[in-house]
């Protein structure tokens, strides 16, 4: 074992599963690196860039399916999608990789009426930590008995393998598009919130940034005349609301360091018990995010969120009393998951399959 940390970046997923498979001969722990947002902090012998697995493979326009590379961005996937008028309905910043966006289990704005990756994969390939290659789902060769891979791998942040690609159904570029925008006071956001995402206008996304006021976004997507009419009709709905045919600079940013970025989901009904808790906490921190579909981003300021050794627990620190109450707030449905820092101990569940998949427990390093 070396000290200091190799790099290999694979071409296809042959050369992945023969890295993988050296790597395991000599019981190395493994990262997978993508956009390398900056989130993580994890370490190992063996850093896996999918740098050079940047393709869509395979675009069935006329069976509104593509298979595409892990390390493909999101903005290279965009473009080539709307040569054929159509999108991967996944709305996450240009720069992040196909494969980290699964790991991560990013979403974006339209996670409101589109859902997370694991929702949108019908396929997916990976290559377990002894360097043998998985497959599930649609257009494959080979499938795995008994696991969805999909969503098994999907927020797993590395720990169960390395994937190599994933097929995704898509959905048709809107005609017209346009981006309502409240500000409001808490309890008048949560209401808008509330009253838009579960209005029969049909939003695409129900955005909420906070930081010293709230502000609500709205999106609407449809026909041209739909979309007017329906624009019109939420603006009364939200109280006082301009409109654009852009959205504002902060629609679907994702926080970054420095600091601590937290992930919160939670049932729609608890949105205003989980903005008090931050309100309330005198934590320093902002908040963005889907909150119409149950989730927020938040990030820490610098001082706050940089955990001390032995703070982390089940994978968050405590930041001054936050995301204890956070977790209480949520409840049993919901989660609240630290995306800076190595992953926290897992589930009993998650321990078990990393057992199966990874017996060695040298993906996602330390």
């Amino acid at each position: 074992m070396t000290s200091e940390r190799a790099v290999v970046r694979p071409a296809s997923t042959a050369d992945a599963a023969a890295a993988l498979r050296d790597a395991a001969d000599r019981d190395l722990t493994v990262v997978p690196r993508g956009a390398g947002l900056g989130w993580s902090t994890r370490t190992g012998d063996l850093i896996v860039d999918t740098g050079k697995l940047d393709q869509v493979i395979e675009h069935a326009a006329g069976d509104w399916i593509a298979r595409i590379q892990a390390g493909a961005t999101m903005a290279h996937v965009a473009e080539v999608l709307a040569a054929a008028g159509q999108r991967l309905a996944l709305d996450v910043p240009p720069e992040v990789t196909v494969g980290g966006m699964i790991a991560t289990g990013l979403a974006g704005p339209l996670r409101l009426r589109y859902g997370s990756p694991r929702d949108l994969l019908i396929g997916i390939t990976v290559v377990r930590a002894d360097g043998v290659v998985a497959h599930s789902g649609g257009k494959v060769v080979k499938n795995v008995a008994g696991y969805d891979l999909g969503r098994l791998f999907a927020g797993s942040r590395g720990t169960l393998g390395l994937i190599t690609e994933a097929t995704f159904r898509l959905h048709p570029l809107p005609q017209a598009v346009a981006y309502l925008t409240a500000d409001l006071d808490r309890p008048a956001a949560v209401a808008a919130v509330i009253a838009a995402a579960n209005s029969p206008l049909q939003p695409s996304a129900v955005e909420l940034a906070a930081g010293a006021g709230y502000t609500v976004g709205v999106l609407l997507e449809g026909t041209a005349d739909g979309v007017a009419e329906r624009a019109r009709r939420m603006a009364e709905l939200l109280g006082s609301a301009k409109t654009a045919d852009a959205p504002p600079p902060w629609w679907g940013r994702l926080p970054a360091p420095p600091g601590t970025v937290i992930r919160v989901t939670f049932w729609l009904a608890r949105l205003a018990e989980v903005l008090d808790v931050i309100a309330k906490s005198g934590v320093e921190c902002t908040v963005t995010g889907p909150a119409g579909a149950g989730m927020l981003y938040l990030c820490l300021g610098a001082e706050a969120g940089q955990p001390e050794a032995g703070q982390h627990e089940a994978g968050v620190h405590d930041a001054g009393g936050l995301v204890p109450a956070l977790r209480a707030a949520v409840g049993d449905r919901g989660s609240v998951v630290e995306l800076t820092g190595p992953p926290g101990p897992p589930s009993a569940l998650m321990s078990a399959l990393r057992d199966q998949f990874d017996p060695g427990h040298r993906m996602g390093g330390a």
